[in-house]
This record gives structure tokens, sequence and C-alpha cells, in this order.
């Protein structure tokens, strides 16, 4: 996964790539070079007291230590240049993948889940991008080139190489294996923290409405301890490989001048070879740490990399069609026929056979016991979810046929949650419609009974808005989603239990309201109080996900029984008869 994720997004820097990997490679063979110049300048200048030679030896190495520089400064800036480019596109990818989704996958993964894997899985792996044009791609030129230049210097020593090596590759080998399923854990239970945190900073008033702050805590305390004792242990592991990679390194330099005092003693060896030697085989084992440090990433960037692929990979249930209807006749007529929908894994469906027709100009009304599929059925029409059976048609024209951008664009609708977005009061009105005018937002939020709290707001239309519209209560924040449905002026409104924070007197105002402007459009309501629905020229009657009545508020009284009680459980006896 890690591979297909890379051979997808690091292509538009290839030209990068191969800059980083140029400047590297000649980066590397000037650091490699130093130490031979170093061996020269003792044997032929400080041993026979040559300080011309020295200098002009030094003046070499000097120039040589800037092109190393140089070229290691470009060698970075194009490996950042390149990783935060492919943390961008990368994050951007699954952005507009989740965007694509349908209320089913945002389900599946959850939205912590999807949080966390567009930062943090991203960021794991764009540092293993940044980190391998950094470092991995000077250190296995550095190995193989410290080995060659080391044994110029002296045969004799090889053997101290092979062993270092392969004591510091098989000790890293057993850590790094046990290093990968807690990765996995580790994502697996940030993911919790994420998830717990949210709940309780969303749901804060709850929290301490039912004074439950003690329960919470200890919630989010497992979850940390969680996540930390996972950390803990791969933290040790880690902690582990440094000081291993550093006695190797250490023994191996003792290893090196014990042997090589010998091979100098016996005239076999100079004591500038023997400096050089043991500067390669620095070289060699630091070159090794580096690709350890990176052995260190791999794991966990790998298993960001399969969380992200899995987004990325799951297609959304709702997609358009290959040659998508792109105009229709404005009308706005909605129609069902033999509507099923079932949730993938469920036993039974959730509406069954829904057959209706809601035309233009009419009201049509929902109503229904909670849990009979009211949402669900309204949630159909804007392809929030696609119909497992039967069809749901616009304009005489399947849903699933119509372009989504001409579908969306003949809805308004208010969602049963009322959200707002961080911003001003305008702009989450200009929302339904960006060229919208100041006297348009107005007439909106004066239909929706709005316009009196916020022309008492200071800044009136440029009123700060909190994210989620939390510096609002429940009724005035209905009322402004209400109104940014009001400024796109849409073939069809979608109201879904718009009206329930809303004390009666509002209602029917804002109801009395709104019929001039729907006069022309589709209206179709989800409701629960029976007094938003009375007026309805068509009122549906749903009933654990079928349709069991269709009608008027008078016919129903005395054809559905289902209504009749729901109407009687409402409403006085003699308002109700």
């Amino acid at each position: 996964m890690l591979m297909s994720l890379l051979r997808r997004y690091l292509p538009p820097y290839r030209n990068a790539l191969i800059a980083v990997v140029v400047l590297q490679f000649f980066g590397t063979l000037a650091a490699l070079y130093l130490p031979t110049l170093n061996a020269d300048i003792i044997d032929n200048g400080v041993a026979k007291g040559d300080t011309a030679y020295i200098l002009q030896v030094g003046g070499v190495m000097l120039a040589i230590t800037f092109v190393q520089v140089a070229c290691t400064i470009g060698a970075v800036w194009f490996g950042a240049r390149s990783a935060m480019g492919f943390g961008r596109d990368t994050r951007a990818a699954i952005f507009h993948q989740v965007g694509a989704y349908s209320a089913r996958e945002v389900t599946h993964f959850g939205a912590p889940s999807l949080i966390t894997r567009t930062t943090n899985d991203v960021q794991q792996v764009q540092m293993l991008v940044l980190l391998t044009c950094t470092m991995m791609v000077a250190a296995p030129i550095m190995a193989v080139g410290g080995i060659v230049m080391a044994l110029r210097q002296d045969v004799g020593l090889a053997p101290l190489i092979i062993v270092s090596v392969s004591v510091l590759v098989v000790a890293i080998a057993l850590i790094v294996s046990r290093m990968v399923p807690l990765f996995r854990r580790m994502q697996k239970r940030l993911d919790n923290v994420n998830r717990v945190l949210r709940e309780q900073i969303t749901g804060i008033r709850v929290v301490r409405a039912f004074v439950r702050e003690p329960v919470e805590r200890e919630r989010f305390e497992l979850a940390n301890a969680d996540l930390t004792d996972v950390a803990i242990r791969v933290g040790r592991l880690m902690a582990l490989m440094f000081p291993i990679v550093m006695f190797v390194l250490n023994a191996s330099s003792v290893a090196v001048i014990w042997f090589g005092g010998h091979r100098i003693d016996s005239g076999e060896m100079l004591v500038g070879s023997l400096t050089a030697f043991l500067s390669y085989l620095v070289q060699i084992l630091m070159s090794i740490m580096m690709a350890t440090f990176m052995l260190v990433l791999i794991p966990r960037a790998a298993v960001s990399a399969e969380r992200i692929v899995e987004v990325l990979d799951t297609e959304s249930s709702v997609v358009p069609t290959g040659t998508p209807v792109a105009t229709v006749v404005s009308r706005g007529t909605v129609e069902f026929r033999g509507a099923t929908f079932r949730y993938p894994g469920a036993d039974d469906p959730v509406l069954s056979e829904i057959t209706f027709t809601a035309s233009a100009g009419r009201t049509t009304a929902i109503i229904g016991s909670t849990g009979s599929g009211k949402t669900t059925l309204l949630s159909l029409v804007p392809r929030l979810f696609d119909v497992t059976d039967g069809s749901v048609l616009v304009d005489g024209v399947d849903v699933r046929d119509l372009d989504p951008e001409v579908l969306h664009s003949r809805i308004g609708l208010v969602p049963q949650k009322a959200y707002l977005f961080s911003g001003t009061v305008a702009s989450n009105l200009r929302y339904g419609r960006a060229d919208a005018s100041d006297e348009e937002l107005w007439d909106a939020l004066r239909i929706a009974q709005a316009d009196d709290f916020v022309s008492a707001l200071a800044e009136g239309l440029e009123a700060p808005v909190a994210q989620g519209g939390t510096n609002f209560s429940g009724g005035q924040r209905q009322r402004l989603a209400i109104a940014r449905a009001v400024v796109r002026r849409p073939e069809i409104y979608l109201f879904d239990d718009s009206f329930s924070a809303l004390d009666l007197a509002t209602d029917a105002r804002l109801r009395a309201a709104l019929r001039p402007t729907t006069r022309d459009s589709t209206v179709l309501v989800v409701a629960q109080r029976v007094s938003s629905v009375v007026d309805a020229d068509q009122i549906l009657v749903l009933d654990g996900g079928r349709l069991v009545g269709v009608g008027t508020h008078d016919e129903l009284l005395t054809s559905c029984p289902t209504y009749a009680e729901i109407v009687q459980s409402q409403l006085p006896a003699d308002v109700a008869a």
C-alpha cells in the first residue's frame, strides 16, 4: 500500500526527486573523499613536516567541504518541496474523496477516523518522504562507497566491517519486526482518542446537564491510557535501538584501533590509513544508523498508507451515471415508484415500496412515529442515499441518471440538525446563492422569522457565526437554515423536521410567510407535530418503513388509524375531531 500511494502522488515531483538523488550522490562522494585527503595530509604532510603540502591539501578539503554543503542544502530544499507537495496532494485527494461519499461511507469510517487519516496519517507518510530524500538516499551511497574506500586503505581489516554490519543489521531487524504490529495498534487507538474527545466536546452541554463529567473523564483516561501504553512500548523499542547502534559503533572503533595498531607496528599499515579506515567505518555505521531511523518510520508510514489508500479506494455508493442528464423541465415534480432502501447487512429494509407523487405548487407532509423512516425517505431525493430497489424521479428523470450538479441546484435542503458554518450570517445565507444581494438576504430572513434577532445584532448581516452556529439558540439556527434555503429559491424545498425548535406561534407565522414564496415549488416537509402538517395538500403517513396512509388531514382522520392515533396523542379531542 505504501508503494502504491507513493507511485500515485510522487510522479509530479519526478524532476525534483532526480535532483535530490544527483545532489545527494555528489554530496556523499565529497564526504567520502575527505578522509582519504585527511590520511594523505597525515602521511605526507604531518609525518614529513611539509607545511606547504598540508596547506595545499587542506585547501582542496575546504573546497570539497563547500561542495558537500551546497549539495546537501540543495538536496534538502528539493526534498522538502517534494514531500510537502506530496502531503498537500494526498490531503486534497482524501478531502475530495470524502466529499463525494454518501452518508453510508461516512458512517462506515466515522468522522474521527477520517480526520485522523487526513491529518496524522498523511503526516506520517509525508515525513517518510522527507527523510527519505534527506537521509535514506545518502545512506546506501555512503555505505557502499564507505566500504570501497575503506578497502582501498587496508583490506586486512575488512572482516571487522563484515562483523559490525552483520551484528547491527540483525539487531535492528529483530526490533523493527516487533514494532510493526504496535504501530498499527497505535493508529487505531489514536482514532479512539479522537472519537472520545470529539464526542465530549460536541456534547459538553449534555455532559454537564447530567453531571457526567467524572464518567466522561474516566472514558477519556481509559482511551488515553490505551494509547499511552502502546506508545510507551514503541518508545522502549526505539530507545533500545540507538544504544545498540552506538555500542556496535564504539566496539567496532576499539577493534579497528586494536588490530590496526598491530598492523602499523608490523609495517603493514600507515597511521593516516588507520585514521581514514576508522572514519570510513564510522561513516558506514552512521549510514546504517540513518537507515535504521528510516526503518523505524517505514512500519508506521506503511500502516498510515494502508488507512489512506482504504479511503481513496472506497468508492461512494452514490455515483453519477456515465451519461448524466443535464437538462430537465423546471417543474420540480418528485415521484417515488416502489422505492425501497436497506442498509448494508440489515435484515429488514428501512423503507419498503414507497410510491407517491409530490407535485409543484403543493405541499407534501411526511409524518410518522420515531424510526419510521421519514428522514431516510427525504434523503433519497438529493441522493444522500440511493434506493436499493425501485426509483426516485425528479421531473420524470431518475435521480441516478441526473447530473448531480443539476439535481442539487434544484433543491433547497434544511436538515434535521440545523448546521451553520463559521463565518458571518451573510456568508451562511449566501451558501445557498453566492450572488444574493443584501436585500434578498433580509427578505429571506423576514420569511424565516429571523430578521428580528439578526437586526438586533450590532453587526447585522456581518455578525459572526461560530462553528456549528453554537453562538445561536436552536430555534435561531433553524430559522437561519430555513433562510439559507429560501435565498436559493429552488424548485424543490426539503424541510426535515425543520420547525421542531420553534414555538407554535413562530411556526405558524413562518409557514404562512413561506406559502407565497413556495407557491410554484414542490415542498416536502418531515414533521413530528400534527400542527405543522394539518394544512398540507398531501400527508404521507409512515409506519415501520411502509406507507400506510396518503391524503389530507380530514381524509386521514377517517381512513388511517395510525394517523388518527398520532393526532389524538397530540391534539385535544375537540380539535382532533
